[in-house]
């Protein structure tokens, strides 16, 4: 269950630019692009699930490929990226403390969180949200 804690870039800085698109993901470049995904969800009663992420953590890279699945199999949820590198005030503000972390937010308000690249329990816990989600529509 790796993460990567604090903002280390030692690494040959790895900067060669990370692609966090892939199934349904939607990537946040802007707090106004966040404001608007979140009320826009929050409007039609959908559950966000946030990846924190950033391009030079290990972990984040190598969960993106099965977050970009579960969001094609969860349709119903709402994926979001974002990339802490590139809004570092929306993730101080968010409690942010090692990458990848996640956030499962419903009517604008966090409701659970996970930190690392844990596959089966990001995937229970999104199942469990995709469910309640289900039934309350």
């Amino acid at each position: 269950m790796g993460n990567c804690l604090g903002r280390n870039r030692d690494e040959d800085d790895f900067d060669s630019k990370v692609n966090f698109t892939g199934g349904n993901v939607h990537i946040v470049h802007s707090i106004e692009s966040w404001d608007e995904k979140i009320s826009e969800a929050k409007k039609e009663g959908e559950v966000v699930i946030v990846n924190f992420s950033a391009s030079w953590c290990g972990p984040c890279r190598m969960i993106i490929p099965f977050y970009a699945e579960l969001s094609l199999k969860y349709p119903q949820l709402v994926f979001l990226t974002v990339d802490v590198d590139e809004l570092p005030d929306l993730s101080s503000s968010m409690d942010v403390h090692a990458t990848p972390t996640f956030f499962f937010l419903q009517d604008g308000n966090q409701k659970d969180k996970l930190v690392g690249a844990n596959k089966p329990e990001l995937e229970k816990k999104i199942l469990a949200f995709a469910e309640s989600s289900h039934c309350s529509k």
